[in-house]
């Protein structure tokens, strides 16, 4: 049997208001409750399973690969909603995308402070 990532927690401080926003920002289907959870489904059968956390949230980095065309949707819904971006995890590049790989890259976050990346070619894949 291979190794596959079927899913993974997301600790939020309001799970109805993260889920949704992955859901609108990456154009996905709506969150689905799951016993505590409000569930994603992405489309290599992987989900991430919102949860309310009661603490501090710690910030934790989703990278999400999407295809040319669905980079310019994504990007356009991040542009629409003044979001900040950069086009590195360190933020040294405000209001800028990257090329790395032969692809496009850019990092945000959600409402918890997680930090969020679409990128058009997997690291090490290309240029």
């Amino acid at each position: 049997m291979a190794v596959q990532l079927n899913h993974t927690i997301v600790s939020v401080r309001d799970k109805q208001e993260s889920a949704e926003f992955f859901a609108e920002i990456l154009g996905l289907d709506k969150p689905a409750p799951f016993g505590r959870f409000l569930t994603l489904q992405v489309d290599n059968d992987v989900s991430l399973d919102f949860a309310d956390d009661l603490g501090p949230v710690h910030p934790q980095h989703y990278a999400f690969l999407v295809s040319e065309s669905e980079f310019d949707v994504v990007f356009g819904r991040i542009r629409a909603r003044g979001l900040s971006y950069w086009a590195d995890p360190a933020r040294h590049r405000p209001g800028e995308i990257n090329t790395r790989d032969g692809g496009r890259g850019v990092y945000w976050e959600d409402p918890s402070g997680h930090y969020l990346e679409i990128l058009t070619r997997p690291y090490g894949s290309g240029n």
